[in-house]
């Protein structure tokens, strides 16, 4: 499958970018997907919620009053977890929610999930740009002339670029990563995938199939 390669201007550039199958036409496999995106959604739970059980509630551990003959219920101390103040029964208590998957199921999930951003026509490839200075009006015209204005966009650059991170902050359909960082969740969360030109070929060197992979 070949694409179109665009210049910042949205002119084509006259050359194409060939997607490699092994990577845009693979069959998804949506059972690994659920597991990398729930991999990642994990990893961004701090899990530090915290209550105090009856142990560790302040008060003294006396029996508030003798077991018969008062005519109440029997009671036990004022830490008991049915009295005002007292602790949380089966109180929360920090935890990791952290999981693994392997190298080759995360890959999987990150080739399942471009395919089906190619079967839906997702996949657009530019030239390599940078920016001089943020400008979110700048990248908003970038976008209007590759016709990805009204789009939910991931910007797969190269290398870092600060200057195009920081000018997507105020575009809320927009989301620019260095392609190292892309992850299948930037993936799913689009709709289209927009690749620099370097970007496209360091992903299908570490996710082709046909070649070690070397991340």
């Amino acid at each position: 499958m070949d694409v179109e390669i665009l210049q910042d201007d949205g002119v084509e550039a006259g050359r194409t970018a060939s997607l490699d199958p092994s990577i845009f036409e693979v069959e998804p496999n949506n059972h690994v997907i659920w597991l990398d995106v729930k991999r990642i959604q994990a990893h961004q739970r701090q899990g530090t919620n915290k209550t105090k059980e009856r142990s560790e509630v302040r008060g003294s551990g006396r029996k508030l009053y003798r077991q018969k003959g008062t005519g109440n219920a029997r009671v036990g101390d004022a830490q008991s977890p049915i009295r005002r103040g007292g602790g949380r029964a089966h109180g929360a208590r920090p935890r990791d929610y952290s999981h693994n998957l392997n190298q080759k199921e995360k890959q999987l999930a990150r080739r399942s999930a471009l395919a089906y951003k190619a079967q839906d026509d997702g996949i657009r490839v530019v030239e390599d740009f940078s920016m001089e200075r943020p400008s979110t009006g700048e990248l908003t015209d970038l976008l209007g002339l590759l016709g990805l204005d009204d789009e939910k966009v991931l910007i797969a650059t190269t290398e870092v670029e600060k200057e195009v991170h920081l000018s997507a902050q105020n575009l809320p359909k927009v989301n620019v990563r260095e392609v190292q960082s892309v992850n299948t969740v930037d993936v799913l969360d689009a709709n289209v995938v927009l690749f620099q030109e370097g970007a496209l070929e360091w992903i299908t060197d570490v996710l082709s199939t046909s070649e070690p992979a070397h991340a």
